[in-house]
């Protein structure tokens, strides 16, 4: 059995305001073709399908187009999980209807943890695999508040649920592998999917992730998946990566680089091939369907840096971060001097940042910054330092303000 595992579409999501459709089209002709070409039995997607929980039409009728052309690449079955970004509810709306073409989606956690263990099967109705379909599991799900917690109380019972929450529907689909192999007499792959940030994990910056949780449990520890699982399949982190010295729990990354910090990034999908329940795990890289280069330095350097491109004559979006010396106001207008014989429009600016060194203070300047620069958390911060509120007061705001935009973050999703 050949299974092919991937996340983190954001299917969606644009740059600096610049629209994408034609990257995710060619990457999903890409994915189809990848289907065929490499036998695939079982497509695994990690969760993140959308950018937003409120995905445009375009973004809907690539995802569906895709989800209908997938059954006919001799690809038996496709698993989805629901991601942070995803609206749960839009994910499950169709899911009947899907599973007639063998697509299985868990938007949410279940009451029952034997509902999220799928069995999937052949032509001739013999199990391929068991898949333990765990979606990105809110606060909400697995948490109650009590009155007098503290901090450090509402992260453990956070841990506890997570934990205990893996440990049932993967104890639940070792019952059922139990009893399948015993009646087919042949080893049955037990799979674990699941959308989080696992301790150890690398990221880049600049490349969108956000927290999931509130706290330090953010991340938690690879203890949380059960030993019986053959190969874990995460999503979440964009940068494809095996986690904590263990070949077999691994992130796909994204298939797309989210921000320029991943510009320069080979992104990849992972391939498992199962004989029984031995995995053998390997990568498949992506092609790059529009090149994207961050580039720093004083004009000078700017300007000759964007002359090179020109001569590549590749199609290239570029985010320029200015770091000279020299007060440039016209900064955009001197770095487009630089492309004027770009008859052919291949170079595109989408973002220029003047962050000029001060000789004086040896600090970049933040004037042009603009709220598309900076985190939720650290346009708070900068609250916290213009109202000059004390550092041992500011833990525990820092806490209280990340729960409110987890809060408000769920209400936008209960909305869908």
């Amino acid at each position: 059995m050949k299974v092919l595992h991937t996340s983190d579409w954001h299917l969606g999501r644009s740059l600096y305001g610049q629209r994408r459709y034609a990257e995710f089209d060619a990457f999903l002709a890409w994915m189809l073709n990848a289907l065929r070409e490499q036998r695939t039995d079982v497509l695994l997607i990690a969760g993140d399908i959308f950018d937003t929980t409120a995905p445009s039409n375009h973004a809907m009728q690539q995802y569906y187009r895709f989800l209908r052309q997938a059954a006919d690449t001799g690809c038996q079955h496709v698993v989805i999980i629901g991601g942070n970004h995803d609206s749960p509810t839009f994910l499950n709306a169709p899911r009947d209807i899907l599973k007639m073409l063998n697509v299985h989606v868990v938007g949410a956690k279940t009451d029952d943890p034997a509902e999220e263990v799928l069995r999937l099967d052949d032509t001739d109705g013999r199990p391929l695999a068991l898949v333990c379909a765990i979606p990105y599991l809110r606060d909400r799900d697995i948490r109650t508040a009590e009155a007098g917690e503290t901090i450090d109380d509402k992260e453990q019972k956070l841990l506890d649920g997570i934990k205990a929450h893996y440990q049932a529907v993967t104890d639940a689909g070792e019952l059922l592998r139990g009893e399948l192999e015993k009646h087919y007499k042949a080893d049955i792959p037990l799979i674990g999917m699941g959308h989080l940030w696992a301790a150890g994990a690398r990221t880049v910056e600049g490349d969108g992730v956000r927290d999931l949780y509130v706290g330090s449990l953010a991340h938690v520890g690879t203890d949380i998946f059960p030993v019986t699982l053959d190969y874990v399949a995460l999503g979440h982190l964009h940068v494809p990566q095996a986690v904590g010295g263990q070949n077999h729990v691994r992130y796909s990354g994204s298939p797309l680089p989210m921000g320029f910090g991943e510009a320069k990034q080979q992104k990849s999908v992972c391939t498992v091939i199962f004989e029984g329940r031995q995995a053998d795990i390997q990568q498949l890289d992506i092609p790059c369907f529009q090149r994207l280069r961050q580039l720093s330095g004083g004009l000078a350097s700017l300007q000759a840096e964007l002359q090179s491109l020109l001569a590549d004559g590749e199609s290239t979006w570029v985010e320029i971060i200015y770091t000279g010396t020299d007060i440039v106001p016209d900064l955009r207008e001197q770095l487009l001097e630089a492309l004027t014989d770009d008859v052919g429009n291949l170079i595109t600016l989408l973002q220029v940042k003047n962050q000029r060194k001060d000789l004086h203070t040896l600090h970049a300047e933040e004037s042009e910054q603009t709220l598309d620069d900076l985190s939720p958390q650290e346009v708070f911060q900068r609250c916290l330092d213009a109202h000059e509120v004390p550092d041992e007061q500011r833990p525990e705001l820092l806490h209280l303000y990340q729960d409110i935009l987890k809060q408000v973050q769920e209400m936008d999703t209960n909305a869908q």
